[in-house]
């Protein structure tokens, strides 16, 4: 008689079937949209997860710029980045992000984060695509409609 293998099964990247998500961002979290955008991109939510290969699904996230936070955030959150030259920081807050010219880029942050930094994790966060309004260019791709707001109560702001 045989004993059972236990051997673990590393998916190769020809063997990956990647799909597409589209979630609407309309009234969401940032933190909790993000931990679900990440696991998805990193393919954590299928049992065929490997660390080293990209075998994460396509997100596309529309309403980007009708996010929400939580409590003080909105006007406490403060993103930094540096110029490069001496004294070089600069400071915005989130609600000044949102109000301005790309506030789609909240929500990508929120989840490049998430993310591994190095090659594979590059190439997990161009399989991430967020939009601020309704429209997107990837109909034809026909994208499965993911609800995060009914995963749980406290995914959704004012509901």
């Amino acid at each position: 008689m045989k004993a059972l293998a236990k051997t673990t099964r590393s998916v190769k990247p020809t063997e990956v079937e990647k799909k597409w998500h589209l979630i609407d961002a309309e009234g969401l979290v940032v933190g909790r949209l993000a931990v679900v955008i990440a696991d998805i991109l990193r393919g954590k939510n299928k049992p065929s997860y490997t660390p080293h290969v990209d075998c994460g699904d396509n997100v596309i996230v529309i309403n980007a710029d009708k996010v929400r936070f939580t409590g003080k955030k909105l006007q406490d959150k403060v993103y930094y980045k540096h110029t490069g030259y001496a004294g070089g920081i600069k400071a915005i807050t989130a609600a000044k992000v949102l109000e301005g010219r790309f506030p789609e880029r909240v929500l990508e942050k929120a989840v490049e984060r998430m993310i591994p930094r190095g090659p594979l994790g590059r190439q997990q966060m161009r399989n991430l695509r967020v939009y601020n309004g309704t429209e997107h260019p990837h109909e034809g791709l026909q994208p499965q409609t993911l609800d995060v707001a009914a995963m749980n109560r406290k995914n959704k702001v004012g509901a």
